[in-house]
């Protein structure tokens, strides 16, 4: 007894020793350790002060810590100020911010990324399914009841026999979905209260309908479907917490409403969006973005749009090469939203392509401006070797490269067969021509195929001059074979791409 009050004495000295900012652990690279062998379960996040991810992040993961440590479970979360801890964010990989961890047992080697959304019940979530079963067995109502209401989302199984093919295929299912608690039953009391006629599995939700029966033949695939098509609202609000569920989700094909929260016809845009949504649930996601948002203003300008031209709707694939598409009307009535997505699904669309309008001074200065319009007549003149910069205005890198590329069109102006070129990537768009990261470099050589060349060569004047002098051989390779700097998607349309800049969850 003497030695068990010693050790519970010894782990509250070490406790103590490790200081807590609204229930999260503060760690330095002097306490690491220590706190890893008084809390197994941590989960931690390397942060840099000035992150606006980390800032949205904040108060979801002290109130996920709070939850947590109220309950009394056996798992901490913690967070380490990676720009004053260099050496602890080296050691762990830590490129972006935030980057966040999961050591499980005390173990410091080979930590978990953590990869569910950023609101405090996925991260509750997540962490519960990573230490304990797949499924709480609910033996009352009483069980149940709180499951269900404790939780956004939450599965429950059905069972008269909870070792039965179906409820092990169930648990199978289960361990598969990081983010949402299931729960399984045999309980005659607990099946009576949820009116479950049959062995089935039913997802209970705080939305739109409250509950989703399923009532296809259990398999694994048609339960992750069956959850996939469910566990969203049927329209969901993009902002910082929900984004990893938007992107991470394995709906591809998403439509967009760009709408002000305070138009006066906001709710009438909404019902009319949501009743269009019905029909393509599983298959199409519909998101709200509100455009007066300032931290949204990137996306717009992502699909060409400006607040003054919202309220709009656009249409985006985010499968290899992203695909927007803009309906012909403007209107937004679920008639007319229907038929756009019907077309889309049948195949119907043509891709909406950007484009400004052409500067009457484009071909003024040593590098020439393109745009959508003049970029097919310039690039693939047969008669010229074209090398274009594709941008974005807010890239760390392309900042960094113009002074250079401007040094490159000085040194080539006088050069009859070569132009050096740049053009606005997120206000124009090519159909041939995908840009996946800023900033890319093309080479167009002279001739009739419609030759593409990447650059993938030193971005230097030296390097640049030897591409063109060699006919893009010294630094070329095949277009598609270049290793990205970093993919563009809705969520990171807002991010610089160089490394201290790029945030990621």
């Amino acid at each position: 007894m003497l030695k068990l009050l010693i050790v519970c004495a010894l782990a509250a000295i070490s406790a103590a020793d490790i200081p807590e900012e609204e229930d999260v652990l503060v760690l330095k690279k002097s306490n690491f350790e220590e706190a890893l062998k008084t809390y197994p379960n941590i989960l931690v996040e390397f942060y840099a002060p000035w992150c606006g991810h980390c800032k949205a992040l904040a108060p979801e993961y002290a109130k996920a810590a709070g939850m947590l440590k109220a309950e009394g479970a056996d798992i901490r979360l913690g967070k380490v100020d990676a720009t004053e801890e260099s050496e602890l964010a080296q050691e762990f990989g830590v490129r972006g911010y935030p980057t966040i961890k999961f050591f499980k047992g005390g173990e410091k080697e080979n930590p978990k990324e953590y990869s569910a959304g950023r609101q405090a019940d996925d991260i509750v979530n997540w962490l519960k399914k990573r230490t304990g079963p797949a499924a709480i067995t609910l033996s009352d109502v009483t069980q149940a009841e709180s499951l269900i209401a404790d939780n956004e989302v939450a599965v429950i199984g059905f069972f008269k026999d909870v070792e039965s093919e179906d409820a092990k295929v169930f648990i199978k299912t289960a361990e598969a979905v990081d983010d949402i608690p299931f729960g399984i039953t045999s309980d005659d009391a607990v099946i009576s209260k949820f009116e479950v006629a049959k062995d089935g599995v039913v997802l209970f939700k705080k939305f739109d309908e409250g509950r989703n029966t399923f009532e296809e033949e259990i398999s694994k695939e048609n339960l992750l479907n069956f959850i996939k098509a469910n566990q969203l609202p049927l329209v969901i609000e993009f902002t910082e917490q929900t984004a990893p569920k938007i992107f991470g989700g394995e709906i591809k094909s998403h439509i967009l409403m760009f709408l002000p929260k305070t138009a006066t016809d906001f709710q009438d845009k909404m019902d009319q969006f949501k009743k269009a949504s019905k029909g393509f649930k599983g298959k199409i996601l519909f998101i709200f973005i509100d455009s007066d948002v300032d931290d949204n203003q990137r996306i717009l300008e992502f699909f060409g749009l400006k607040k003054e031209e919202c309220p709009a709707i656009r249409l985006i694939t985010l499968e290899e090469e992203m695909t927007k598409y803009k309906p012909e009307t403007s209107e937004i009535t679920a008639e007319n939203i229907i038929t756009f997505c019907t077309d889309f699904t049948e195949g119907k669309l043509k891709p909406h392509l950007m484009s400004q309008d052409i500067p009457d001074d484009w071909d003024k200065n040593p590098v020439k401006v393109l745009v959508g319009k003049n970029f097919e007549e310039v690039a693939f003149d047969p008669a010229k070797n074209v090398f274009v910069e594709f941008y974005a205005p807010w890239c760390g890198h392309c900042k960094q490269l113009a002074p250079i590329w401007d040094q490159l069109g000085e040194k080539f102006k006088d050069n009859a067969n070569i132009v050096v070129a740049k053009m606005d990537s997120t206000a124009n768009e090519i159909e041939d021509v995908k840009v996946h990261s800023f900033p890319t470099l093309k080479f167009f050589p002279a001739g009739d195929d419609r030759k593409v060349i990447d650059y993938n060569g030193e971005r230097t004047l030296d390097g640049f001059t030897k591409f063109l002098e060699s006919g893009g051989k010294e630094g070329g390779a095949p277009a598609g074979d270049e290793d990205e700097e970093s993919d563009l998607d809705l969520d990171e349309a807002g991010e610089d791409d160089s490394d201290v800049d790029h945030d990621e969850l």
